[in-house]
């Protein structure tokens, strides 16, 4: 009967998600529907490929100048096949959902300033006579633009767009730097310390990091049933777009890349370049709205007001999210080793540690294992299986991820304030004459 009860309500919340897939087309023009208003399993694939890299794209060099070639490659297919984040709302509990939550909206919180920081390390490149302080200032005002936009089903064009953006710059910085070809007495060191080998790999796991919100696309999916499948295909195609342009940028420039943390800093400028940097700048924007749209709805529920229908009065309510944001951002503009301290001490958490612990004890008892609603794969071994792979991804991210990750990660991140320091102006900017 339990069994029943839970297929039930979870079935109901499906059925409910596809009557709004007919509503919609009955009561919205076909275009607003084709531009805006998205719940289909590839509006849920464009979402989950373009959030999950971003900024990451050109921070990956960086790391593995850290990790060195060979296990830069192995901790992005490490990292990005372990990753898994689990439905904890729907199938575990709402004790294990608000452990999720916390967690979840603090990472979001630090995303979305990460996003941020990313935009004036950007423009920068193009236009260097704002410092990467002001350009803050410009980017956040511009980000906040975002408070506007209702939910996650009215990003359907923003997700195509923004996957083509990002795939654009993978491909940009790989052929670039097999053109522009090694740089002289290139030299490819790493690993050399343990310090910058945990950071790099904790970089690494942020840039898997992005299952944060896909709790969120999903619930805006007409068929959430199909996630799962389609969160894989995503991850896979992301692995496509990471790993060859962070060979390439480490291959041509090597041990260089551990001064500079932007790949962009490295490449001569072109048109090229320039293209991939307005089309970075446009893909943050976007995928500050994807982090900031859960921490605006938790907000609304918070305060009330999540259930109105004018658009201003939410948007006002969501302005005290956004500002904090953008102080935040203003404070640490360290780009490339806050990824990393995000990484160790949050993602860690979120994506692999809660998650996997939380399904290992809710479905410890025979009576919960025969109740499951989704029962493991046998070629997973069935429950042994799973339950023996979850504990090793709690083991180690415990104490890989957040043990050696975080002490490595808040090391540099200390070191670049005591050299930089807070409010910096413009962090790594290159001296003018």
């Amino acid at each position: 009967m339990a069994s029943e009860k839970v297929e039930t309500i979870v079935a109901g919340n499906y059925l409910e998600m596809e009557r709004e897939e007919g509503d919609s087309k009955s009561t919205k023009s076909r275009l607003s529907a084709l531009f805006w208003h998205g719940g289909s399993v590839y509006d849920a694939w464009f979402s989950c490929a373009s959030n999950q890299v971003a900024q990451v794209l050109l921070t990956l060099p960086y790391s593995f100048s850290q990790l060195g070639m060979l296990s830069g490659i192995l901790f992005q297919l490490f990292y990005g096949l372990m990753g898994w984040f689990e439905v904890l709302d729907g199938l575990l509990g709402k004790h294990w959902r608000n452990v999720g939550l916390l967690f979840n909206c603090t990472f979001l919180l630090f995303g979305s300033v990460i996003q941020l920081i990313a935009c004036a390390s950007n423009i920068y490149y193009i236009n260097d006579n704002f410092d990467k302080r002001t350009w803050t200032y410009i980017f956040g005002a511009c980000c906040a633009t975002t408070v506007f936009i209702p939910s996650f089903h009215n990003y359907r064009i923003w997700s195509f767009l923004g996957l083509m953006m990002t795939s654009y710059t993978s491909w940009y910085l790989t052929i670039a730097s097999f053109i522009h070809g090694q740089v002289e007495g290139v030299k490819h060191s790493g690993p050399t310390k343990m310090v910058l080998y945990f950071t790099g790999a904790t970089n690494i796991l942020y840039t898997f990091g992005g299952h944060a919100v896909t709790v969120e696309i999903m619930h805006a999916m007409w068929k959430p049933q199909k996630f799962k499948l389609i969160y894989l295909a995503a991850t896979l195609y992301v692995l496509t777009l990471t790993l060859p342009s962070a060979s390439a940028v480490y291959w041509a420039f090597g041990d260089m890349l551990l001064n500079h943390s932007n790949a962009f800093s490295l490449l001569p400028r072109s048109g090229y370049r320039d293209t991939a940097v307005i089309l970075m700048l446009i893909h943050q924007f976007i995928t500050f709205g994807f982090a900031c749209t859960p921490l605006y709805f938790v907000w609304e529920k918070f305060v009330g007001v999540h259930d109105t229908k004018s658009v201003c009065k939410r948007a006002l309510t969501r302005l005290p999210v956004v500002i904090p944001i953008w102080f935040l951002a203003i404070i640490f503009p360290f780009f490339g080793p806050i990824n990393s301290t995000v990484g160790s001490l949050l993602v860690s958490f979120t994506v692999y540690i809660i998650p996997a612990l939380a399904h290992m004890i809710t479905f410890s008892s025979p009576s919960s294992r025969e109740n499951a609603v989704e029962r493991p794969p046998s070629f997973l071994g069935g429950w042994a299986g799973v339950y023996s792979m979850n504990a090793f991804v709690v083991g180690w991210v415990l104490v890989v991820g957040f043990g050696f990750g975080g002490w490595a990660s808040m090391l540099n991140f200390i070191q670049q304030i005591n050299t930089f320091g807070l409010f910096t102006k413009c962090y790594q900017c290159p001296r003018k004459a």
